[in-house]
């Protein structure tokens, strides 16, 4: 094992902070490893928005769902995707419309996923916790009025950063034969492997530090799966929201 495969291996949500502030050259070398990640034809559409106000990240926390970590931590990171800049640049040679399909659309999305697990991984390294936001699209309307994002730009998540005030459990993954597929995706032994894993879940939640979420039900993967995908709670607001935004969803 080495130094970074287990840095990885030791990831953890941390949802609550000590009141300490992330010096601005740490703040640096997490955001230029961020911008060392791997980007779709060196587009690098995305930004990043940094919040450090105390009441503008009280704001943020009440528009993710009064998630209060986001409050409590000492920078709160929002993770755009960006066409905006990418029409500037077409825009200094020739006064062209951006041509935009839902590729262009997922190229911002995973260039800014990538940007923010380098930065993820940095911020670990450094010995900061932290967790990411998906909340924010609860609203993001809102969000984007707080951060005055133009159009073409749109807050993909949130990620609080800061000294960890806590020690969760580590939380167990999926087992690898229910993620690991070779030559050809098989389906087959799958739903043993996801049987397998809500034994492990729910053992992991009647163990773990903070006790459990108090039924076998809650506890099992599946029948959270279940929970979150039955009904219609995907925020379906989001599609006329990027459409609004300028995004060509075609």
């Amino acid at each position: 094992m080495n130094e970074v495969i287990d840095l990885l291996k030791k990831h953890r949500s941390i949802r609550k902070y000590k009141p300490e502030p992330i010096p601005d050259s740490h703040l640096e070398q997490i955001l230029y490893a961020a911008q060392a990640a791997s980007t779709s034809s060196n587009i690098q559409a995305y930004s990043v928005v940094a919040v450090k106000d105390p009441e503008r990240k009280r704001k943020f926390a009440e528009l993710a769902g009064n998630q209060q970590h986001i409050a409590q931590s000492p920078v709160f990171l929002v993770w755009c995707a960006d066409l905006k800049k990418i029409s500037i640049a077409a825009n200094l040679h020739e006064d062209v419309e951006l041509h935009q399909n839902v590729e262009l659309f997922l190229l911002g999305t995973i260039d800014a996923t990538l940007a923010a697990q380098n930065a993820a991984i940095a911020a670990e390294s450094l010995g900061y916790g932290m967790v990411y936001i998906g909340g924010i699209r609860n609203n993001p309307q809102g969000v984007t009025d707080l951060l005055e994002l133009p159009p073409l730009v749109y807050p993909v998540f949130g990620m609080c950063v800061g000294v960890p005030d806590q020690e969760p459990d580590i939380r167990p993954r999926l087992p690898v034969a229910a993620v690991y597929h070779k030559e050809v995706y098989k389906e087959e032994g799958l739903e043993s492997e996801i049987k397998a894993y809500d034994d492990i879940t729910r053992v992991y939640y009647a163990t773990r530090k903070g006790g459990g979420k108090g039924g076998e039900q809650e506890t099992k993967w599946s029948r959270e799966m279940l929970r979150r995908f039955k009904a219609n709670r995907l925020r379906g607001h989001l599609h006329d929201f990027l459409v609004g935004q300028g995004f060509r969803l075609k």
